[in-house]
């Protein structure tokens, strides 16, 4: 029977892979695209179908390229990705272009999908979150039709990280201070039943205080980055995750958060040597108020209009740099700017060797930042949600029906499809 079912797989291989030609399928990622999202996920669904794809970076927006199969031309029909089916002549003469040495492209082979795994609360008894917020990246992975799972504290303190190639991190509080919600939503069911939750998921795991948790779970997070996992945060999981890790040892908790006081001088007690991004910033250390340091920079300091805030991204070498160069695969080299509990990074308080990758110059602030933490890499995009610009609690998540062509959620994507590059020494 085994042996009977073996061949029956290896036929249906044949099958697939019988319909592959001398040709190739061109999904270009400029502005003749119809849905640029769900183009990442044609390319990945390709890769986990065990075929190699083309990432041809700053050529046509950060166009892909794969074998061409009935099955995959199908495909991109039924997710109305725009394509085009070119011949392997066609398709050498557009590598020999990129490979020009006077022409900023390059060809990057992507071989293997990653696995995804999003950090995320547990759900109630009636399968509604409990957190009155939805989280872009899980939005954006949704809708590209792209695999994920969903794991919180108990799976990372379990040791399931080390399932995983790639982790999202997006609102969360890793200091234990439940957001900074308190002064305007303590009283609120939601707040209420999180932090019972939380003091209980604590106490089941062997933490006397949900601020230990978290940092137990941030330092998870730091080995699994370390072993060479990709991790990517958005808004106050940029700056909480590296001020729970500078703070170790230091209770910056007010007694509303953890039932005892907090240190009268935390600033002078932080260690910056343990965190990916941030040096030499200071704490917010009125709990009642809305922000936890001054890394970010405060919605009250940028004096900009909404239809005016846009932050522009930096071009890199693609055939020096390929790893910046896929982090900001666009059509557009200006990307329309969006708020969050952290909506900007201050540049002063950005490390020397971390790489910025995206800033708003007029107003001195950085938004989409990079950087590596022993065989692994991190990448922090400050705001909440690309497609609505001052996202509230209890505010319905985005359709992105609407906004197939977002320039914003394209650098989400590209964060998730850059660790299947087949790797790749830097050029020195």
């Amino acid at each position: 029977m085994r042996i009977v079912r073996k061949l029956s797989t290896l036929l249906l291989l044949l099958g697939f892979f019988s319909q592959v030609s001398a040709a190739y399928i061109f999904i270009p990622m400029d502005p003749k695209q119809k849905n640029h999202l769900k183009a990442y996920g044609i390319t990945y669904w390709v890769l986990d179908h065990n075929v190699e794809a083309f990432w041809l970076l700053n050529y046509r927006g950060g166009s892909f390229a794969f074998p061409s199969t009935k099955v995959f031309e199908k495909e991109c029909i039924t997710r109305d990705v725009s394509y085009e089916v070119i011949s392997d002549g066609e398709f050498e003469r557009i590598k020999a272009e990129i490979a020009n040495p006077e022409v900023n492209q390059e060809v990057m082979k992507l071989e293997k999908p990653p696995k995804v795994a999003v950090y995320t609360p547990e759900f109630n008894e009636r399968g509604e979150r409990l957190q009155p917020w939805d989280d872009a990246v899980t939005l954006a992975l949704t809708y590209a039709e792209i695999p994920f799972d969903k794991i919180y504290d108990r799976e990372i303190i379990g040791g399931m990280l080390a399932k995983y190639d790639w982790l999202h991190l997006h609102h969360e509080d890793f200091t234990g201070q439940y957001g900074k919600f308190y002064s305007g939503y303590h009283n609120h069911p939601w707040y209420i039943e999180n932090q019972k939750r939380q003091e209980t998921l604590a106490a089941e795991l062997g933490f006397s205080k949900v601020s230990m948790l978290k940092l137990a779970v941030s330092k998870r997070i730091k080995e699994f980055v370390g072993g060479g996992g990709f991790m990517f945060a958005m808004c106050s999981a940029t700056d909480s995750y590296d001020i729970a890790l500078c703070a170790e040892g230091t209770d910056i908790c007010a007694h509303f958060f953890d039932g005892d006081a907090a240190d009268t001088e935390p600033d002078s007690k932080l260690d910056f040597s343990k965190s990916f991004a941030f040096k030499n910033f200071y704490l917010e250390k009125n709990p009642m108020i809305y922000e936890f340091s001054n890394i970010d920079q405060n919605p009250r300091d940028r004096s900009i209009a909404p239809e005016n805030d846009y932050f522009t991204l930096f071009d890199f070498s693609a055939k020096w740099d390929p790893i910046p160069t896929m982090l900001t695969q666009n059509h557009t080299r200006t990307v329309k700017g969006f708020m969050g509990q952290t909506t900007a990074f201050k540049k002063s308080v950005i490390k020397s060797d971390v790489l910025v990758l995206g800033e708003t110059k007029a107003l001195d602030e950085v938004r989409y930042i990079h950087g590596t933490q022993g065989f692994g890499t991190w990448t922090f995009y400050a705001g909440h949600d690309p497609e609505d610009y001052q996202h509230q609690v209890g505010d319905p998540p985005t359709d992105l029906n609407l906004h197939p062509n977002s320039p914003g959620y394209r650098l989400i994507l590209n964060n998730i499809l850059f660790p299947a590059a087949k790797k790749k020494e830097r050029k020195t």
